[in-house]
């Protein structure tokens, strides 16, 4: 007698969803066949990229050439019969087709032949790319207004005879009709479409750079990505939900490394509250230890009073920050840092403070804002500017936009073909154990402790607004960011305070955790992805948030 398999209750209704989709044995088998011949293709090439801070130039040129996957193929297809100058021409139309193609035209003495070269090799060169794609996935590739040409070109090797022929009277027509430089366009966005067949941004796409709104915007429109939180886009993340200590933090960094292009021109947010403020309330006051950082061409662009407006606006928004994160503090015991809240342990009258038991001289303690009996308390004047502050970044339509693509494409980390990707650190403790957390009265670690994270951060922001669980969200958003071995800031303290108004660089340290070290260790790696239900030898875990020098030696690997 035959026996039958029995189903868990959630087999049962894993089954039940793919019947909807394949009723009958044939569908069954067909979809069978289909999937087992995708899998027989060669694996389309994944690319990684992590910490862009806004450096929209170099991340849209990775973009373009594909981090050398272009060039690569190149050299492999006319590395022995084409010139490296030649390849070099090739390269960059590749890349920067409607750019090139201005430059190159005007100075050809015949462009017929130099279009029918250059579709040659263009074809080739996309046909190439595109052998690990079945034909139906390269046919949604394709720009609607040249899919049957491009189709056509890919699909008759020049080298067949009985095709030859075909082939040129298809080109031909092309450069007769005009259409050439079009063609050229729209064969060169297959290329890099195809080339990269899915991206992964490992975090950190926000801060430093000019315009992290620009890369975003790329984002939107790229055919695959996925992207992993990094503490920076948590942080904006946080802004974007209406959390005030998150956009005092976003503010006082931008106006620190003078980057607020992208926030008053990339996404539309006045300052204009926090400049009128400073200059009443702080005009009197000592700024040195607030100005602002600038470099090159930016310290000539700016007069002396820009200068002095600046750091008024940083020093403003920093003792606004700086209460708000006490108060945040207060609130959340659980968060284990409670010899972080530092305004009260100042001592104006020596202008020192004592940290951790040693005592440091103050650089400043002229704080118009700060009773030193209720030093976590905001003025009337500064809750109105950190509401109004706040209420432009839930009002930016282009920010919000771009924060629920982060949501819709992002998580804590991603399993993705054997890999485990994830921004900062999976909190371990000296001795190699993982280090646990208690929220919410439950102790958790490891994988267990990234997935009440994610939950958490997506409560931020869609949860009602005013609701319990938001505020909840949007605090543990700042948790994220700052908070002690968070898995997305992976260091003991953030120690802003101490390196605005500390001298000393001693007092700056912001020790790592012990990932940092103990991930040098196969065994650990090892443990660690079996921990996330990775296992085998091509399993590896991909890291951001960890600066390579390789100009001094060091691999990524």
């Amino acid at each position: 007698m035959q026996s039958h398999k029995s189903y868990t209750p959630e087999e049962l209704n894993y089954l039940r969803l793919l019947a909807r989709q394949f009723p009958t044995v044939r569908a069954a088998g067909t979809e069978i066949i289909n999937l087992q011949a995708i899998m027989n293709l060669p694996k389309g090439t994944e690319h990684f990229i992590s910490d862009v801070h806004g450096e929209y130039e170099a991340f849209l040129h990775i973009l373009n050439s594909c981090s050398g996957v272009v060039r690569q193929t190149l050299d492999e297809l006319f590395g022995n019969r084409v010139s490296s100058a030649d390849l070099n021409e090739l390269a960059t139309l590749i890349y920067y087709p409607k750019q090139k193609l201005e430059l190159v035209l005007p100075k050809i003495e015949d462009p017929s032949e130099w279009y029918r070269i250059t579709l040659h090799r263009l074809v080739e060169v996309c046909r190439k790319v595109s052998q690990p794609y079945t034909r139906s996935k390269v046919r949604k590739a394709l720009p609607p207004d040249f899919a049957y040409i491009i189709s056509e070109l890919l699909q008759s090797p020049e080298d067949a005879t009985d095709q030859h022929d075909y082939f040129e009277n298809i080109i031909a027509t092309v450069i007769d009709t005009g259409l050439a430089p079009d063609l050229i366009e729209a064969v060169c966005g297959v290329i890099k479409r195809m080339a990269v067949d899915h991206m992964h941004i490992v975090g950190d796409i926000f801060d430093r750079g000019p315009r992290a709104d620009i890369i975003m915007d790329s984002l939107l429109s790229y055919h695959s990505v996925d992207i992993q939180w990094g503490n920076h886009d948590i942080l904006w993340m946080g802004a974007a939900s209406g959390s005030r200590t998150l956009v005092a933090t976003v503010l006082a960094n931008s106006i620190h490394y003078n980057n607020l292009e992208v926030v008053e021109t990339g996404y539309g947010i006045s300052l204009r509250p926090l400049s009128v403020f400073a200059n009443e309330v702080y005009k009197d006051t000592d700024v040195h230890c607030f100005k602002v950082k600038l470099t090159g061409a930016d310290a000539d662009r700016y007069t002396e009073k820009d200068k002095l407006l600046s750091a008024r606006m940083h020093k403003a928004i920093t003792i606004i920050l700086f209460k708000l994160e006490g108060q945040k503090l207060m609130r959340h015991p659980e968060y284990g840092m409670a010899d972080r809240l530092l305004l009260d342990k100042i001592d104006y009258e020596n202008q020192c403070i004592t940290i951790d038991g040693v005592t440091w001289p103050l650089e400043d303690t002229d704080f118009p804002t700060v009773d030193p009996k209720d030093p976590y308390t905001l003025t009337p004047e500064e809750e109105s500017v950190i509401d109004q502050l706040t209420d432009s970044f839930e009002q930016s339509e282009k920010l919000q936009r771009h924060i629920r693509f982060l949501y819709s494409k992002g998580s804590m980390y991603k399993c993705y073909n054997d890999n485990l990707l994830l921004h900062g650190c999976i909190p371990m403790a000296e001795d190699g154990s993982l280090l646990e957390f208690n929220f919410d009265g439950t102790t958790r670690s490891g994988k267990e402790l990234f997935d009440y994270c994610d939950v958490a951060a997506r409560q931020a922001y869609y949860y009602k607004r005013g609701s319990a669980e938001r505020k909840l969200g949007m605090d543990f958003l700042w948790f994220l960011w700052a908070g002690r071995n968070s898995p997305i800031f992976g260091r003991d303290r953030m120690t802003t305070f101490e390196r605005r108004l500390i001298k000393d660089k001693a007092a700056w340290e912001e020790p790592k955790n012990a990932y940092y070290t103990l991930y040098e260790s196969a065994e650990v790696c090892e443990r660690l992805l079996g921990e996330f239900g990775l296992t085998g030898k091509h399993c590896h875990i991909i890291n951001g948030h960890i600066p390579v020098k390789v100009k001094k030696g060091e691999s990524p690997i």
